[in-house]
């Protein structure tokens, strides 16, 4: 039932009130993103979704279209997954989802083995499995082993656990001994 439909609703829910709350940024973000970049403050590229089909992925512009290396402000936005918010538009015309692998480049599909191939079985998302579990410390193939895992076990407790832990880490606070502790729990953040 919560693959068929649940997840569907959740997604809608989850984005609409992702949009909702963050209607701030998307009011003062995008005119100093223009005056910054002198350019349309809004990234989309090509990814690939469902099944390996095609979809406009939107951010907010983290660098210049010249190629430049990605500026301080740029930077500032990633850190604080900022630039991630208009991806909730992406979710709300059902391209992604709020849970699922990350949409990689459209150049990677050639490279693929059927392993890898399996992520496309389930919509893109926001955050994932990989990303909760190490995200850009992990290897190609450990992402993909998280992917997969993920693909065929897929639930509402593992969407959850997810969510809440990308919450988490999101909004987690530093000690001076660099240790994470996450202000919903109060224990290190896994």
């Amino acid at each position: 039932m919560y693959r068929s439909k649940g997840k569907r609703i959740l997604d809608i829910l989850m984005a609409a009130t992702g949009l909702i709350t963050s209607l701030p940024f998307f009011v003062l973000l995008p005119p100093v993103l223009w005056v910054y970049f002198k350019c349309n403050p809004f990234f989309t590229q090509q990814r690939p979704g469902h099944y390996g089909r095609l979809f406009t992925i939107l951010k907010f512009r983290t660098m210049f279209p010249d190629g430049r290396p990605v500026c301080r402000f740029g930077k500032l936005l990633r850190k604080t997954s900022l630039d991630e918010l208009p991806q909730f538009w992406n979710v709300l015309r059902g391209e992604m989802s709020i849970v699922g692998p990350r949409p990689l480049l459209a150049d990677y599909l050639a490279l693929y083995n059927s392993h890898q191939h399996l992520r496309h079985n389930v919509k893109p998302g926001i955050t994932g499995l990989a990303q909760i579990s190490g995200g850009n410390g992990l290897s190609w193939n450990e992402k993909f082993d998280y992917d997969r895992y993920y693909v065929e076990s897929h639930s509402l407790s593992l969407d959850c656990r997810i969510i809440f832990t990308t919450f988490s880490k999101a909004f987690s606070l530093r000690k001076t001994d660099g240790t994470e502790v996450s202000p919903f729990n109060g224990n290190a953040v896994c």
